[in-house]
């Protein structure tokens, strides 16, 4: 048993160490999102860091609807950012799990 636990606390320790690369990671990953006209194109990291934002000239004119905008186009930006950095981690973090019998069905 207690060579079972060891074992356990080392995929865990290993689960860990992959959970941090992971996010290291998903630093590199770029998502692109845009307005649906294209007037405003946003570029974020799977972690939620804005890279880039293009506005075309014709939103300048025009602060509420450059807020407006920019509030729509961040909001899916960064919707879509969390699906995929929580998908990642989740599949990594599943890959990890030590088999501990009856985990599997509490999952469920």
């Amino acid at each position: 048993m207690f060579g079972d636990m060891m074992g356990m606390m080392n995929k865990i320790k290993e689960t860990q160490k992959k959970v941090e690369e992971t996010k290291e990671r998903l630093n590199t990953v770029l998502l692109d999102e845009q307005s649906s006209d294209g007037l405003l194109k946003v570029t974020i990291t799977a972690n939620r860091e804005i890279k880039s934002i293009n506005i075309a000239d014709e939103l300048l004119e025009d602060k509420e609807q450059l807020e407006d905008y920019l509030i729509l186009t961040l909001n899916k930006a960064v919707k879509k950012a969390t699906e995929v950095n929580e998908a990642e981690l989740a599949a990594v973090a599943k890959e990890g799990m030590p088999d501990i019998p009856g985990m599997n069905d509490m999952l469920k």
